[in-house]
Formats: structure tokens, C-alpha cells, sequence
């Protein structure tokens, strides 16, 4: 009996291709379903392996009429219509808290770099700069921090800053009833209470730019913004303009607008430290995606209940 064929068309490693290969027909089409040769047919392809950014749009699925599965590698699933996959038959599955810890260590080491200002005195201190680069930075150690998003990635944030000896404070639609942190009622009120601003909410056009300049203003000229979300949520003019104008004090992103294409107004800031969307990729992440990955494919071909189904 022929393998199932699956198009993976997000970059994963040779670890769960290989793992994916061993039952299944696998084409690899990194740069997405229109990267790949124009003779590929998609007629035959019975499950799509996305994530939130690439995603999978009503067009594509038409491509794929027996398609049965989209799986998001990630907790991410924004850009996939969840609508037209419900219309068309297709379950959608995503893979929740198999990297919200590695998320959160990401959090808290961008948070401390830019603050400490450990990247530009590396460089400098290689160079033999000594006593100009020995200046007080910041540390967060009662400092204030904002957490826009309390998903459990947020919480295990929280957790974290609390050990570092930190208030902790957030804004999302409802109150969250299991937590005693304080909640502020928006962004804004969020970052006028905060010396550190975290970003770690859901991606799509509810939050888009929701960091702009009203927030960017609010968090002030001692502040530092931190993006472990999605790049979309920040407003890059408005972070841009902050930045060089000394409106905050700096910047962490592990994701940014226009990504993989990192946008030239941030690529010579020196009060900026960046990661490319890493912030999730981890050994012990990468594994728990795959297990999650695997475990809705099998139990796809089996009729069976899928983990974290989304339609």
C-alpha cells in the first residue's frame, strides 16, 4: 500500500524529516506550496505540515482535493483559515506548550542582554575597550515588568521574572482569575507601568501594531521592549523612531516584520539585540513538536481523536 504523501512546506529539521519519511511520502517545499516546481502536483496530497507564519490559505487548500490534515508545527496556526478548512473537511491541529518553556528562557535572555548591554560590550571589550564600556546598566532586580499576553507562555515568563526578584503586571482582553499579578485594562496603561515591556501574545490582525506609538511613548525613555510573539505585533516605524530618538531605551526582537528580511532602519542600532525567530528551538522543543506532529498524523489515518484540534 502506498505512503500517504505530506507536503512540509516550512523549514524543519533533518531530524523530523526523517522521522516523517519513515511513514510517510514526504515533498519538502520550505519556501512554501508555490516554491516548489510547477510540474508538483498537489492532487494526492493527504496532510500539509504549516506553522503560523506561512500558514495555508483557502486558495491553497483548493489545490489539494484530498486533502484530510493541516498540521501547524507550533502553537502558532494565525495565517491558516481555519474557516475554510472547517468548510472543506480538513481538521487543523497546532502543537501548544511543547516550546513555551524554551519561549520563556528566550524571554529572559533577550531581556537581559539588551538591558546589561552585553552584546555591544562584547564586541567593543574584543576590540580592547576596557574602562569606557564598565558603565551601570540596568538590572531586573526590582524592576517592573509588563507582560502583554498571559497564554502560558506569558506565565512562564512571569514565573521567571518573579525569581528574579521583579513585580510582575499584564494586559489581556479578560482578567485572568488564577493569577495575582495585576492586570491593566490595555497596552498602554500596561507600559506606563513597566520598565520592562514583553510581548508574548497571539499573532493576526486583532493584535497587529498593537505596540506603536502610543505604547512605545507610554513605556518612556527608561524602558526596554522585548518581542518573543510574532514580528507584526510591533510597529517597526514606530519602534524605529523610539529607538533613535531615545523615546525607550531599548529592544530585544526575535521576530520582526517583513522576516526572514531583517528591515534596514534596525540592522546598525546599537540598542537593539536581535534573534531570527529562534526563540521556540530548542532539542528538547524540537522533540515534543515532532511526538505532537507524529501522534496527529497516526491517530488521522485512524479515526481517532487529534491533540490540540483547531477545526
Amino acid at each position: 500500500m502506498a505512503q500517504p504523501k505530506i507536503a512540509v512546506t516550512i523549514p524543519v529539521s533533518d531530524n523530523c524529516l526523517s522521522r516523517l519519511s519513515s511513514s510517510y511520502d514526504v515533498i519538502t517545499l520550505p519556501g512554501g506550496l508555490g516554491s516548489g516546481s510547477p510540474a508538483i502536483s498537489f492532487e494526492d496530497v493527504w496532510a500539509v505540515v504549516t506553522n503560523g507564519s506561512t500558514g495555508m490559505s483557502d486558495a491553497e487548500m483548493a489545490l489539494m482535493p484530498g486533502l484530510k490534515l493541516a498540521c501547524a508545527y507550533g502553537a502558532g496556526h494565525e495565517n491558516i483559515d481555519i474557516e475554510a478548512a472547517k468548510r472543506r473537511g480538513v481538521r487543523v491541529t497546532h502543537a501548544p506548550n511543547t516550546n513555551m518553556e524554551t519561549v520563556a528562557d528566550h524571554a529572559m535572555a533577550l531581556m537581559l542582554a539588551v538591558a546589561r548591554d552585553i552584546c555591544v560590550r562584547d564586541r567593543a571589550l574584543r576590540h580592547g575597550a576596557w574602562d569606557g564600556i564598565r558603565g551601570a546598566r540596568p538590572t531586573l532586580s526590582g524592576a517592573r515588568l509588563g507582560i502583554i499576553g498571559l497564554g502560558n507562555i506569558g506565565k512562564a515568563i512571569a514565573k521567571r521574572a518573579e525569581a528574579f526578584g521583579m513585580s510582575i503586571a499584564y494586559t489581556t482582553r479578560n482578567k485572568v482569575a488564577e493569577v495575582s499579578w495585576q492586570h491593566h485594562a490595555d497596552a498602554v496603561a500596561l507600559a506606563e507601568a513597566s520598565d520592562f515591556l514583553i510581548v508574548a501574545c497571539p499573532g493576526g490582525p486583532a493584535t497587529r501594531h498593537l505596540v506603536g506609538k502610543a505604547v512605545l511613548d507610554a513605556l518612556g525613555p527608561e524602558g526596554f521592549v522585548i518581542n518573543v510573539s510574532r514580528g507584526m505585533v510591533v510597529d517597526t516605524e514606530a519602534l524605529v523612531i523610539a529607538l533613535t530618538q531615545n523615546i525607550i531605551a531599548g529592544a530585544g526582537l526575535d521576530v520582526f516584520e517583513g522576516e526572514p528580511n531583517l528591515p534596514e532602519a534596525l540592522r546598525d542600532l546599537d540598542n537593539v539585540v536581535l534573534t531570527p525567530h529562534m526563540a521556540g528551538r530548542s532539542p528538547a522543543s524540537e522533540e515534543a513538536q515532532i511526538d505532537v506532529l507524529l501522534h496527529n498524523l497516526q491517530a488521522c489515518r485512524e479515526g481517532r481523536p487529534l491533540t490540540a484540534q483547531l477545526a
